[in-house]
């Protein structure tokens, strides 16, 4: 029987003190409601991924879902895969996510295999790959980690492999950070957010979610051996790009 799905309150309570944000077990009882009403978008990113997946994945390959949570891109992912023997691997660093994760793809009826590790996208090898996922993963690595986590990303990935990225970005001038900032704190209110809600969460992610622009996604993947680099969602400050490994 499916669980039935938490609401996000974390941040509610007043009294209690704001630490730095972390996947922990509260975190993982209500992060489907949490990551839905908290990034806009993030339904029609999960409903376009199979069509994305569906091109690019690869008989005889490994599909990678770096940051996987709790496996909602996961099994998008993996309702695209109609070639023979592909294996998907995903990983998260959260041993209460990974756990959680293993049982709902234990539920999910599907002939593609599925290994749930748990593990740092960091320290992991990619190997014979057609497809690597990263959604909202790479704003939470140090950034002096990421230029040779997507290094290895790309070497690990098949002639006309794809890396499908999603990230908070950052932006400039500040003005159209601020413009950006204040619509989703709106999307958020609408959301049944209050303002003590945002503004807690907002100093819980401050210097653990660090997002950059889409400049620098861009230099990042070139620089990593990509040749083409294709921005295909923005909704407010969240968007992904395609990041695709050429057939030379």
């Amino acid at each position: 029987m499916k669980k039935a799905q938490s609401r996000d309150q974390i941040y509610a309570p007043s009294e209690v003190e704001v630490g730095p944000f972390e996947f922990s077990q509260s975190v993982v009882r209500v992060f489907p409601d949490m990551i839905e009403r908290s990034v806009p978008g993030y339904r029609l990113l999960l409903d376009l991924t199979p069509l994305m997946v569906a091109r690019a994945v690869q008989p005889g390959s490994h599909l990678y879902d770096l940051g996987c949570s709790l496996g909602a891109a996961t099994l998008a992912a993996r309702r695209a895969v109609q070639v023979d023997d592909v294996r998907i691997i995903a990983a998260d660093t959260s041993p209460d996510m990974v756990t959680r994760c293993r049982e709902i793809i234990a539920a999910d009826n599907s002939r593609v295999p599925v290994d749930v590790v748990e593990a740092d996208a960091c320290e992991m090898d990619i190997e014979n790959a057609s497809v690597v996922l990263m959604y909202f993963t790479l704003q939470f690595i140090a950034p002096e980690r990421r230029d040779a986590l997507l290094r290895k990303i790309a070497s690990g990935l098949r002639p006309g492999g794809v890396l499908l990225l999603a990230e908070k970005l950052a932006f400039e001038p500040e003005a159209s950070q601020a413009w950006l900032d204040t619509h989703h704190h709106d999307f958020k209110r609408a959301q049944g957010y209050s303002d003590l809600e945002i503004a807690r969460k907002r100093q819980a992610l401050e210097n653990v979610l660090i997002a950059e622009t889409r400049a620098d996604h861009h230099r990042r993947l070139e620089a990593a051996g990509f040749d083409q680099v294709i921005d295909w969602f923005q909704c407010f400050n969240f968007a992904a790009v395609a990041a695709v490994k050429g057939k030379r």
